[in-house]
C-alpha cells in the first residue's frame, strides 16, 4: 500500500517561468502565483434507453492568471503596443515546478499562443503597507507538458 510522504509534495516556491515575448526570453521572477487551467467543452448526449445524459468531450478553452509584484514594464509595454499599431502581441511561456526534496521531480509545461486578457495601467494604495501587485488574466491557444512530473 502506498503513502504520501510529506516531502515529496510540491513546493509552490520552487520553480521559475518565463516568457518569450518577440523572441526575447523574458525571466517572470516578479510572479507571486501563476495558474493555468484548460476547460473542456462537452457537448450532451442523449440516447433513446439511457436515462443518464452522456457527454462528448468536442474542444478546449486554455486560460490563465498571474499575480506579480508591481514594478515590470513587459505586459504594460504590449498594451500599449497593441493600442499604438493594432497589432496584438502573442508569446510562449514555461511554467517550472523543481522542487529538489520531492522525488516527483520537475517539471515544465510549455504554454502556447498566450495573449492578455487585461493589464494594470497604474496603481497606488495608500491604505496597504505590502508591495502593489498586479493579476495579469490571459488565454493560450495550446499547450505541451516538456516534463512531466515522474509517476508515482
Amino acid at each position: 500500500m502506498k503513502t504520501l510522504n510529506a516531502p515529496d509534495t510540491i513546493s509552490g516556491k520552487e520553480g521559475r517561468a518565463y516568457a518569450k515575448v518577440n523572441g526575447n526570453n523574458e525571466e517572470l521572477f516578479m510572479s507571486k502565483t501563476i495558474e493555468a487551467t484548460v476547460e473542456k467543452s462537452k457537448s450532451e448526449v442523449k440516447a433513446i434507453g439511457k436515462r443518464m445524459t452522456g457527454h462528448k468531450t468536442t474542444g478546449g478553452n486554455g486560460t490563465g492568471s498571474m499575480t506579480l509584484y508591481y514594478l515590470t514594464p513587459l505586459f504594460r509595454n504590449m498594451v500599449k503596443t497593441w493600442k499604438e499599431t493594432g497589432q496584438d502581441i502573442y508569446f510562449d511561456m514555461v511554467v517550472e515546478n523543481d522542487d529538489q526534496e520531492s522525488s516527483a521531480g520537475k517539471q515544465s509545461v510549455l504554454l502556447i499562443g498566450c495573449n492578455l486578457d487585461s493589464v494594470v495601467l497604474a496603481k497606488l494604495d495608500g491604505d496597504s503597507d505590502d508591495p502593489l501587485d498586479e493579476d495579469v488574466d490571459f488565454t493560450f491557444e495550446d499547450f505541451d507538458i516538456l516534463t512531466p512530473f515522474t509517476k508515482f
